[in-house]
């Protein structure tokens, strides 16, 4: 099957032009290739206007398989991932089992390949059990069939600054990425909001700035030493902006990422006490927003990364403080993006591929994806309408879970159809599966 995309603008700039894919590559571009779409095997997407964009890369995701699948599976986690643009999602450790050798993360790699709508690269577990004192085999995890290339206990820190160095001194050695969720625990106990007068208001537990910022400036010396790569997970806050700011000037290797909903919300969400709104680390301030925002317009932080944590309607229908934390962030995104970043003009579509693509792929060094859209790259593919609203809805997203921070929230910005490899994954919408 060969397909012939008609109309479109690569990056949202430039001339409109066609593009036909055939072999799972991008084998022509021109301004007129009608002429394709009369090959009974070609398959047409006619996209008049709309942008082309690399396909999406996202660092972090919970897939829930194994061990959660009443919540998520890699199947409707994949579909969510193609309908909101993705190519490639990175599924973080913390399973059922817990992704801490080759048989999890090789299974997790398979599924991925027999589901067959992104590639599901699984983050290996930095100690086993995500207990935080034993590092796993991480050399064996980066030589199986998944070729694990990111380690992450996320969802907890690795707060041992002894275990953490120990990581990212072999790390270094395999060339391999450290993702650390930034949390100094003994700060935390308890918490479930942001630290600061909404909280105390509302009777909340609150989590400082300092319990993430004392980390990334922590981890940011220990890669110094080891010479390693560290990457931030859901930077949060104002002070991890300057933290990560220093440290690249230093020539630390260090990178970071934002979620779309620390763009969009802040903890004036809270005071409704819907669980939907809780997750780690909290919606912060309204200045922290803005600082989020800034930085990733700078290149301060290198990329958008949806932390997609699917959970069950009984996980997140309680008490605020018994909620289990994380939002929904596949499917939503790009629109969040489009919505905090683009319309105010903070980034254009080009900056949107480089922060939700481009960026992604060379920090997880993966060969085909996040590729300049031109003659012989893979195709890997998304088309955006930039002009198309909708408005979101819990139950009508492809994730087996609901829980959406963004119900009934009208958002700029529509996936029209994503291509993996040549083979289209979404259309208008809707999924293969």
């Amino acid at each position: 099957m060969t397909v012939l995309i008609r109309g479109v603008r690569r990056y949202g700039a430039g001339d409109v032009v066609d593009v036909y894919v055939a072999d799972g590559q991008i084998a022509e571009i021109g301004p007129d290739l009608s002429a394709r779409a009369d090959d009974a095997h070609t398959e047409v997407l006619d996209a008049p206007g709309q942008v082309l964009l690399p396909g999406l890369v996202d660092l972090h995701t919970h897939l829930r398989e194994p061990g959660r699948e009443y919540a998520e599976d890699i199947e409707t986690g994949s579909a969510a991932a193609a309908l909101g643009g993705y190519t490639a999602v990175f599924a973080m450790a913390n399973t059922t089992p817990v992704a801490d050798s080759p048989v999890v993360t090789d299974h997790v790699w398979a599924r991925g390949q027999q589901v067959g709508l992104v590639d599901v690269h699984p983050v290996g577990a930095v100690t086993v059990g995500l207990g935080g004192t034993e590092l796993t085999e991480m050399g064996m995890m980066a030589a199986g069939a998944a070729g694990v290339r990111m380690f992450s206990d996320d969802g907890l820190c690795v707060a041992d600054p002894l275990v953490m160095r120990r990581a990212l001194e072999y790390a270094s050695g395999l060339g391999v990425l450290i993702a650390q969720h930034a949390e100094e625990p003994r700060l935390t106990v308890g918490a479930v909001a942001h630290e600061g007068p909404r909280a105390a208001r509302l009777g909340l537990t609150g989590w400082p700035r300092a319990a993430e910022e004392a980390i990334v400036a922590r981890d940011a010396l220990l890669a110094r030493d080891a010479g390693a790569r560290v990457h931030i997970c859901h930077a949060s806050t104002a002070g991890t902006v300057e933290i990560v700011k220093w440290a690249k000037a230093q020539g630390i290797a260090i990178t970071a990422e934002v979620t779309p909903h620390h763009l969009l919300l802040d903890d004036s969400r809270l005071t409704g006490y819907d669980g939907r709104n809780r997750v780690n680390p909290p919606l912060r301030e309204s200045s922290d927003t803005a600082a989020l925002r800034q930085a990733l317009a700078d290149g301060v932080i290198d990329c958008v990364a949806t932390d997609h944590a699917p959970h069950a309607d009984h996980e997140k229908c309680c008490e605020f403080a018994a909620a289990r934390p994380g939002m929904l962030g596949l499917q939503t995104a790009l629109s969040v993006v489009a919505e905090t970043m683009v319309v105010p003009g903070l980034l254009d579509w080009r900056g949107v591929a480089a922060v939700m693509s481009e960026n992604p792929a060379r920090i997880a060094r993966l060969p085909d994806q996040g590729r300049p859209l031109e003659v012989g790259e893979p195709a890997n593919l998304t088309i955006v309408d930039p002009e198309a609203h909708w408005t979101v809805t819990g139950a009508q997203l492809a994730s087996r879970s609901a829980n959406t921070p963004y119900e009934q929230l009208r958002l700029p910005a529509t996936v029209t159809a994503t291509l993996l490899r040549g083979t289209i994954t979404a259309r208008n919408g809707k999924s293969p599966v």
